[in-house]
């Protein structure tokens, strides 16, 4: 067998799980209520406008529900690898004992995509928000990337505001310091109350002809290319939101601490995928409606909500500064959760010897990955105050979709190569929804810009020169793999 295609006994992995096994208290409404957590954040408020802007218009109502749909598909495959594999390192562990080390690798090198530069995507959508609840006091230059420039022709230094709420919560990380029960609650609620608040208010501000046409058509300057118009730009238009579902996949590491992971996990995972679904697309049919999808693409680009509040919304601008307030907070728990998320999967990586044993370093006082976090404040912080939102924002759906294909995929590899392995939870219509979603993620992936994705490769040919210039050799499953034939030929 390949060095490249070893993998990680199953016995192993369950093992590890009872090892760590921690105390099912969990039900339905606990993980809805975790998913909706992990889901509603920058996605919603900020890349709703920049899919309407560049692809979709008016239906990007439907870019949300073919979004929701890829989801649905992963969200089965999820549910049945968290229901047999209960422990950390999600996508990175299923692909690891299914499918081998090198695409264990590539998955986790891809995950760095949808944590880190989320985390760096949802810090520019932070500072942006800043900038608007202070009346634009901060100069353009010290806000925006190299790459921007102002319609006045000012072009951007250093986004400053991102950098410091990096800084400040990954001193919190490092310290150890983490968010109660109630306190993610009381943010859980501020979200979705956001959402309501500006659902039932602004539909007595929608103008109908905001919604005409309501699928861009070719003959638009400027939405000439096959996925900047009609399906075309509703597919693009998707694979631009679905940074807004980034988060459902958490429910999954949940599952040791699910009361009945067979029942509970499918309602974890889909219940809070359709309320969120539901809640996104009479969002985006407000804002929609509220302000004219070109709009978005200069005026309201920055900050949509508050700006389609304060222009469209006569005598509401007080809604559009509570709005602001309440979604900073919400920015900052996302930050904070894709920064831990991160340097869980770092950990994990590190633990098994892929990437340098630094990431694992624990703080001798606060007993966290102190080293993993500076570095990932560096990392990250060099995406958040020197490259565009937008660029960020489709590398990270990128990372992600790239997992949830190879997630489906394992699915199907496991079925074959495992068909009677305990499964408290099995994915239905195998291998049709494991195949829908292979094939949906992978039309979204097709469909980012070409910039995007050439960026993306290249970011994943330096991953793959990592690994076999380091993870190979240093890998502990090769280690011992290497050990054990040794033996054998003695």
């Amino acid at each position: 067998m390949s060095k490249t295609l070893i993998k990680k006994p199953i016995h192993t992995l369950l093992a590890d799980s009872e090892k760590h096994g921690l105390k099912r208290t969990l039900g339905k409404m606990s993980l809805i209520l975790l998913g909706i957590g992990a889901i509603i954040g920058a996605g919603l408020f900020v890349r709703t406008a920049a899919a309407s802007a560049e692809a979709a218009g008016p239906a990007v109502t439907l870019s949300f529900i073919v979004a929701a749909i890829g989801c649905a598909f992963a969200g089965l495959c999820y549910a049945e690898f968290a229901s047999m594999f209960p422990i950390a390192g999600s996508a990175y562990t299923y692909a690891y004992t299914t499918m081998g080390e090198l695409v264990a690798w590539i998955i986790g090198w891809a995950l760095i995509m949808e944590y880190a530069l989320g985390a760096a995507t949802v810090s520019i959508a932070w500072s942006e928000y800043l900038n608007n609840l202070l009346g634009g006091v901060i100069p353009y230059e010290w806000c925006h990337s190299p790459f921007e420039s102002s319609a006045a022709g000012v072009s951007g230094i250093m986004n400053a505001p991102a950098l410091v709420i990096l800084l400040a919560l990954t001193l919190l990380l490092i310290r150890g310091t983490q968010e109660s029960a109630i306190v993610n609650g009381i943010i859980v609620f501020i979200k979705v109350g956001i959402v309501l608040a500006f659902i039932a208010i602004g539909f007595n501000y929608i103008n109908s002809d905001n919604y005409t046409p309501y699928i861009i058509g070719e003959n638009v300057a400027g939405h000439e290319d096959f996925f900047k118009h009609g399906w075309g730009g509703i597919l693009r238009g998707a694979a631009i939101v679905f940074f807004a579902f980034i988060g459902f996949d958490a429910v999954s590491t949940a599952a040791q601490e699910a009361k009945n992971p067979q029942k509970d996990m499918p309602w974890g995972i889909l219940g809070s995928l359709v309320i969120c679904t539901i809640l996104y697309v009479l969002f985006a049919h407000v804002l929609t409606g509220v302000a004219n999808w070109q709009e978005f693409k200069v005026a309201g680009k920055e900050a949509s909500v508050a700006y389609a509040i304060q222009n469209h919304m006569p005598g509401y601008e007080w809604l559009g500064t509570l709005v602001t307030i309440a979604i900073l907070a919400g920015f900052s728990s996302v930050i904070l959760v894709m920064l831990m998320g991160q340097s869980r999967v770092f950990f994990s990586m590190s633990h098994d010897g892929l990437i340098p044993p630094v990431f694992s370093k624990l703080h001798n006082k606060y007993k966290t990955p102190y080293k993993s976090n500076w570095i990932l404040f560096l990392f990250v912080g060099a995406f958040a105050g020197f490259v565009p939102g937008s660029i960020a924002g489709d590398l990270t759906s990128f990372g992600t979709l790239l997992a949830f294909v190879l997630v489906c995929a394992g699915i199907l590899v496991l079925r074959k190569s495992n068909p009677d392995l305990k499964r408290p939870f099995k994915t239905p219509l195998v291998p049709l929804i494991p195949i829908l979603g292979i094939a949906v993620c992978s039309f979204m992936i097709i469909s980012l810009d070409h910039t995007t994705q050439l960026v993306a490769v290249c970011w994943m040919i330096v991953g793959l020169f990592i690994y076999f210039g380091y993870g190979l050799s240093k890998s502990k499953l090769q280690q011992e793999h290497r050990k054990s034939k040794s033996l054998d030929q003695v």
